[in-house]
């Protein structure tokens, strides 16, 4: 397993990469490909590295985290309730008013095209948001 050092010694995509290498498994692999998916639909998204470890990519506001369980990877998005989901790809936090997460098990295949769509619709939605204040 690869040592996680404190934020200040480290960049977040530096913790992210050691979180991702210290998974060593198929959440690693995972979460190594929805960082990807989201940096290509948005190049401009921010890495952060939140609430002691989980990884998190920004655009004027929180798009989504990248949580990771012992049966599956979560990505949820804070403002997930406002976006159309044509895909159906939100399957998890579906009770609340704000979230809504994507719930990715052992195996799952990823719908690449609308995952990035609903990147770049949460990234929409926060500059709207921001350029409304």
């Amino acid at each position: 397993m690869v040592p996680i050092r404190s934020d200040a010694e480290q960049s977040a995509s530096q913790l992210i990469d050691a979180k991702i290498a210290g998974l060593g498994d198929w959440r690693g692999a995972l979460l190594a490909r929805l960082r990807s998916l989201v940096k290509q639909a948005d190049p401009d998204i921010v890495e952060e590295w939140k609430w002691r470890g989980v990884p998190t990519w920004s655009h004027q506001g929180i798009v989504c985290t990248g949580e990771t369980y012992k049966d599956k990877v979560k990505a949820t998005f804070a403002q997930g309730a406002a976006l159309d989901d044509p895909a159906r790809l939100f399957n998890a936090s579906l009770e609340g008013n704000t979230r809504r997460a994507i719930d990715f098990h052992e195996g799952d295949t990823i719908d690449e095209d609308a995952f990035m769509a609903l990147i770049r619709a949460a990234v929409a939605l926060n500059t709207s948001r921001s350029r409304s204040r």
